[in-house]
C-alpha cells in the first residue's frame, strides 16, 4: 500500500510523534507512506504534470526520516488551514487560475483527487481538528479512504472524549498561571489570563479548576462584566496576599454582545478571535480602581513538546489510525470513549457540536468550576 499522512489547522504537540509512529507501523508492514506538507494546502499546490511541485509538497518518509522528530512540538509537514472545497480566487495557484475565474471561493476537489491519483495514494491519514475533519469526511464521500486522526488543544472534536493536544495545553496553562501568581501577589493586583478557546471553554474551565485561580469566564457562558468586579473584588480582599487571577476562554462573550473578531476570514469562515483578555482587563480597571495585570498565553499553550499523556495518545492514535488503513478500512476516526481506545465513523464529526456540560462541571451564576462528583465522569470531565 502507499499511504499518505498530513497535519491540518492549528499545531499542537503531539503532530510529530503521531507522525513518528505511523511511519514506523506502516513502514513495518512494508507498505509505504508519503508526507503531504501544508496540510490539505499541499493537494492543492501540486501540478501533476510538473514533478518539482510534487517534490515540494510530498515527502517521502521512513524511520530513518522520522527518527528524531518526537522531540519537539508541532508539525515538521507545517500545516495551513486551506480547504480545497473552499478556497479564494487570489490563493488559487497559477497553474489552475484559468479553470477558476473570480474571486471564488472555488471547489478545488476535483484538482486535489486527481494530485492524490497521480500519487497513487491507497489510504489517507489526515490530523486535525473539526475544520480539517470535515474536508476528511468530504474525500472520504469522494471514494478516498481516509482514516482520521483528532487533535485540537480545546478537545472538541465530537465522537472522542480526547483530542491530541488536550492535555499539553492545559498543562502550559496551570504552569503558567502557577509562575504568574508571584507578580500578581507582589504587586497586589487582579490576573486575567486569557487562554485559547473559540466556541468550547474547555481549556479554560479545566486550567482554573486545576489551577485554582478564582474565577473562570468559558465560551458557553455570556458574563456580567459589574458580577464579575463585585465577585473578583471579594476573592482579592478574602486573600491574605491580596490579590485575584481569572481565566478568560478567547471566545468568551460579555452578556449581550458578541465575540471579540479580527481580520477576513480564513477558508472555513473563521475570523481570528482574541482581546477579550485586555477587554476584560481593562473594564474590570474601571470598575474597581485596581491595577491589572493582562497575560494572553495564545500560542504558548501549543508550542514546545508534549506531555507525557499527549505523547502516549499521538502514538497509540497512529498506530490504531495506520492498522486501520492496513486493514483496509475507510470512512473512521480514532478515539477515546469512556477511557478505551477504539475508532468510530468519521461522519459523527458533523453529527454535533462538544461543549462544556455547563450544568456539569459550571457554577454560572459565580463564574468558576463546578466539579463537586467526579464519580462515573470521563477523566478528562469533557
Amino acid at each position: 500500500m502507499r499511504i499518505a499522512i498530513l497535519t491540518g489547522g492549528g499545531d499542537v504537540p503531539g503532530l510529530n510523534p503521531c507522525i513518528k509512529a505511523a511511519v514506523n507501523r506502516i513502514h513495518e508492514d512494508g507498505s509505504e507512506i508519503v508526507g503531504i506538507r501544508r496540510g490539505w494546502g499541499g493537494l492543492v499546490a501540486c501540478n501533476p504534470d510538473d514533478p518539482d511541485t510534487l517534490a515540494e509538497n510530498v515527502i517521502a518518509l521512513d524511520p530513518m526520516r522520522v527518527r528524531t522528530v518526537d522531540r519537539t512540538g508541532g508539525t515538521f509537514l507545517h500545516t495551513s488551514r486551506t480547504n480545497p472545497g473552499r478556497v479564494k480566487g487570489s490563493e488559487v495557484p497559477d497553474f489552475l487560475k484559468d479553470q477558476f475565474e473570480g474571486e471564488g471561493p472555488h471547489d478545488l476537489t476535483p484538482h486535489a483527487l486527481k494530485v492524490l491519483e497521480t500519487l497513487g495514494i491507497d489510504a489517507l491519514l489526515p490530523i486535525g481538528g473539526d475544520d480539517t475533519l470535515s474536508y476528511g469526511l468530504r474525500m472520504h464521500s469522494e471514494g478516498v479512504p481516509v482514516i482520521a486522526i483528532p487533535k485540537t488543544m480545546d478537545n472538541d472534536v465530537h465522537g472522542t472524549d480526547y483530542c491530541i493536544g488536550f492535555s499539553t495545553a492545559v498543562t502550559r496553562g496551570v504552569e503558567f498561571i502557577h509562575n504568574l501568581r508571584t507578580s500578581t501577589g507582589s504587586h497586589e493586583r487582579i490576573a486575567v489570563v486569557e487562554l485559547f478557546g473559540r466556541y468550547s471553554g474547555e481549556t479554560s474551565l479545566i486550567t482554573a479548576y486545576l489551577a485554582g485561580v478564582d474565577r473562570a469566564l468559558i465560551s458557553e457562558v455570556p458574563f456580567d462584566v459589574d458580577k464579575l468586579a463585585r465577585l473578583i473584588m471579594a476573592d482579592k480582599t478574602s486573600n491574605p496576599s491580596n490579590y485575584a487571577m481569572l481565566t478568560v476562554s478567547e471566545g468568551a462573550t460579555i452578556l449581550g454582545g458578541e465575540v471579540h473578531l479580527s481580520g477576513e476570514a480564513d477558508a472555513y469562515g473563521h475570523r481570528k478571535l482574541g482581546g477579550i483578555g485586555q477587554t476584560v482587563g481593562e473594564m474590570l480597571k474601571a470598575r474597581t480602581g485596581e491595577g491589572i495585570i493582562l497575560q494572553e498565553v495564545a500560542y504558548l499553550m501549543r508550542s514546545g513538546r508534549p506531555d507525557s499523556l499527549d505523547l502516549m495518545v499521538a502514538t497509540n492514535y497512529a498506530v490504531m489510525a495506520a492498522d486501520l488503513a492496513l486493514d483496509g478500512s475507510t470512512g473512521r476516526m480514532v478515539a477515546l470513549r469512556s477511557g478505551t481506545y477504539t475508532n468510530v465513523p468519521i461522519s459523527v464529526t458533523g453529527e454535533g457540536v462538544k461543549r462544556v456540560d455547563v450544568d456539569e462541571l459550571y457554577d454560572s451564576d459565580n463564574y468558576r468550576p463546578k466539579v463537586r462528583h467526579v464519580g462515573g465522569k470521563p477523566m478528562f470531565l469533557y
